[in-house]
């Protein structure tokens, strides 16, 4: 049967073509098309015209008939016709050389039709990022009856390798036809620059400079993560804001001040960037059944779905999502329940440090370059059984947290509040971001330029007063705006959660450390003995530490041995030599180099233990 085949190929006589019949006429060309439909044949004769093309000295033959062969295509094609002809495509785009219709994209190449996607597929929407102008193309395509979309970076789509990317969401893409892909997408924006809508798109939540706030502009798309989609989605107005302003004005009315706080701080949050400010956090530790998890639902649902998944989420995380999150965020508050199941929980106050200075990390990527830095500004609402922070917690993390112990329970229908927040939320931020724009945030500046100074004349730090300024200010707004039942907090109701300036100092919190260990471990400090590890002697109401030991004692809990000594020095806590912190003494009748730390008087103990008092 091949051999019949063969047969009737070499039957048929290819003319005797001139040099002059290849470079001026037609007739060549006409001959070889009619066996256009016959691959098979094609081939061949297209072989052995070539080498009769050589023989009258006329080179290139293919490609002039690759060249014939798309003029005939085109001529052949109806007016009208080079455009999308997809069943219920949203848009019609011209295709130029591209033939795209129920059967998916081809193009007619070197005497042949390739296919680019055996589906519908073409650009419907090119979006522009508010924050770095980087542009994507929302790809709609259809396999089977149903439309489905999918946004790409323009990088991903420039490319054969990246483009495969694509066949995740569905779309039908292999290594032969990436290449063509590419180009078909290319090509099809290029010619309908003009007809492709573009819209601003944003991958975050909060301001966007003079655009306003997202996702309250309206036409604005979301093009971030993937994974961020359902968070950014869970911004929304749900139910009655009636409804919800009475569940709010009971909690005020009948609960306790720690309620009001975490609800006034959920509006603090969009205060932070406008008035200049660090992020900082609010978190609520107590036994379990304190209603912690209901109070950050009251907060969530100022902006969002308070369900647990939807905008609420747990330290079940790593930090670099955590990162993720909060400069997702940005200006809205990060909501993360159950610290106790946090991992790593020594190296938290990294992560404390790291949220509140409101800048990730700076990452490079694959190309060389770095990565756009992560930044945010807002407030962090945490929750888990046991404080946040530590005794040996850097003097920053301590500085910027308001801690609020729940001794007892937030709410007294916990369950009532939670189903009620849960059919009624996302309109009260919504009209608190509306009145901020409308010039309140004038109005806002000036009422915590007020409370900052009133704060700072107590025994409080700089960053403490911050937010607790930042706290009063947004209640004062709420109360004004939107409650309007004169419940506003007071000075007197969150300075009682404010730290001392003493207790933020961590070298303090060292040095009183120290002491109570060498109490604590008396025995080891008796200077000689042989029975026992000595670690030093106290004599005289000095404690010489072996400074081995002291380096030891130190770092087993987080403090930074050489920083307490510089600070002791100056403070005279300790006392030194002619050079370096350590003095010379005989611990076992040998001497050696030891941290001579002068122990308070009983009345220094008695006046500190009255003032925390």
């Amino acid at each position: 049967m091949k051999d019949g085949r063969r047969t009737a190929i070499e039957a048929i006589q290819i003319p005797n073509y001139t040099r002059e019949d290849y470079l001026e006429g037609t007739d060549p060309y006409e001959f070889l098309y009619q066996f256009y439909d016959d691959k098979f044949v094609l081939d061949r004769l297209l072989q052995r015209m070539s080498e009769q093309a050589r023989k009258v000295r006329v080179t290139g033959f293919k490609k002039a008939f690759s060249e014939y062969v798309k003029k005939q295509m085109a001529l052949a094609r109806p007016v009208g016709m080079a455009v999308t002809q997809f069943e219920g495509q949203e848009v019609e785009l011209d295709t130029g050389p591209w033939q795209a219709d129920e059967y998916g994209v081809t193009i007619s190449e070197d005497y042949r039709e390739v296919v680019a996607c055996n589906h519908p597929i073409l650009p419907v929407m090119r979006l522009v990022n508010i924050d770095t102008g980087v542009e994507k193309l929302v790809l709609a395509f259809r396999k089977g009856k149903q439309w489905r979309h999918t946004t790409a970076d323009k990088r991903t789509l420039a490319s054969r390798q990246s483009i495969l990317e694509l066949a995740n969401v569905g779309v039908a893409v292999t290594s032969e036809s990436a290449a063509y892909l590419v180009r078909y997408l290319h090509d099809i924006e290029g010619l309908n620059y003009d007809q492709i809508p573009e819209k601003q798109s944003v991958g975050r939540l909060g301001w966007i400079g003079e655009e306003g706030f997202s996702p309250y502009v309206s036409e604005l798309v979301f093009d971030g993560d993937a994974n961020f989609r359902s968070f950014f989605e869970s911004v929304k107005a749900r139910g009655s804001l009636e409804e919800w302003l009475d569940l709010a004005r009971q909690v005020r009315a009948a609960e306790g001040i720690t309620a009001r706080i975490v609800l006034a701080a959920s509006f603090a949050s969009v205060l932070v960037g406008p008035l200049g400010c660090l992020p900082f956090f609010v978190h609520l530790w107590g036994g379990t059944e304190a209603g912690k998890t209901v109070g950050l639902m009251l907060a969530a649902s100022v902006w969002a779905n308070p369900e647990m998944g939807k905008y609420i989420h747990t330290f079940n995380s790593t930090a670099v999502g955590r990162e993720r999150s909060a400069a997702f965020c940005n200006s809205l508050p990060l909501i993360l329940d159950e610290l106790q199941i946090a991992k790593d929980k020594k190296e938290f106050d990294k992560d404390i440090y790291m949220l509140s200075e409101g800048v990730g990390r700076t990452r490079g990527n694959r190309s060389g370059g770095t990565d756009q830095t992560p930044t945010w500004q807002n407030c962090i609402l945490t929750s888990g059984e046991m404080p946040i922070t530590g005794a040996s917690s850097g003097g920053g993390a301590v500085n910027r947290i308001v801690e609020v112990e729940c001794r007892e329970r937030l709410f007294s229908d916990p369950r009532g509040v939670a189903n009620t927040a849960k059919r009624h939320y996302g309109h009260a931020g919504r009209l608190f971001v509306q009145r901020l724009t409308e010039g309140g945030v004038e109005e806002a500046e000036g009422l915590f330029n007020r409370f900052s100074s009133a704060l700072r004349e107590n025994d409080t730090t700089e960053k403490q007063a911050m937010a607790a300024a930042l706290i009063l200010t947004a209640d004062q707004l709420a109360t004004h705006w939107l409650f309007e039942d004169g419940r506003a907090l007071s000075l007197e109701d969150i300075s009682e959660f404010l730290r001392t300036r003493a207790s933020v100092d961590q070298n303090g919190r060292c040095y009183d450390f120290l002491c109570e260990y060498v109490v604590q471990n008396r025995h080891r400090f008796c200077g000689e003995s042989e029975q026992n590890e000595v670690w030093g002697a106290v004599d005289r109401g000095r404690a010489y530490i072996v400074r081995s030991v002291f380096n030891r004692i130190c770092q087993d809990e987080g403090y930074s041995p050489r920083a307490f000594l510089s600070w002791a020095k100056s403070a005279g806590k300790i006392e030194v030599g002619s050079k370096g912190f350590d003095m010379t003494k005989r611990i076992n009748r040998a001497p050696c180099h030891c941290v001579v730390l002068v122990l308070p008087e009983e009345d220094e103990i008695g006046n500190d233990l009255l003032s925390e008092e």
